[in-house]
């Protein structure tokens, strides 16, 4: 099963691997929408995959560190791509949100995203 908190953030940027002289290497901004997806069974309990509440905190200070920033500036935000800024999010939230499967950065005004699923398993080589 899963369950998803969405945000949502403006923010500017500048995409210095961008072209001199093109849109995206000049500074300008875009609404952002951010999902947070986590995947489990409800608590027998409580009947919760994950309490709201308890999502909506720790995707809170990730919102205000992004909302109305400029991103280039945001520790770890150099170059402020979707993949980036959807990478960013999941090492901000990894510890603090169990069951983390997914994160979704879109841009609403241009019609595009990423998903970010979390890197990679590492393999163990054998010896």
């Amino acid at each position: 099963m899963r369950i998803y908190k969405e945000f949502r953030f403006e923010a500017a940027h500048y995409l210095p691997s961008a072209k001199p002289g093109t849109p995206n290497a000049r500074l300008h901004g875009h609404s952002f929408r951010a999902r947070v997806t986590l995947d489990g069974m409800p608590d027998p309990e409580t009947g919760y995959v994950f309490h709201f509440d308890d999502l909506s905190n720790a995707v809170a200070d990730a919102q205000e560190a992004l909302d109305h920033r400029l991103l280039n500036e945001v520790d770890g935000l150099d170059s402020p791509t979707l993949e980036h800024i959807a990478m960013w999010l999941w090492n901000r939230l990894q510890n603090r949100v169990a069951g983390l499967a997914e994160i979704e950065i879109a841009r609403d005004s241009c019609n595009e995203g990423c998903v970010y699923s979390g890197p990679p398993p590492t393999s163990i080589a054998a010896e």
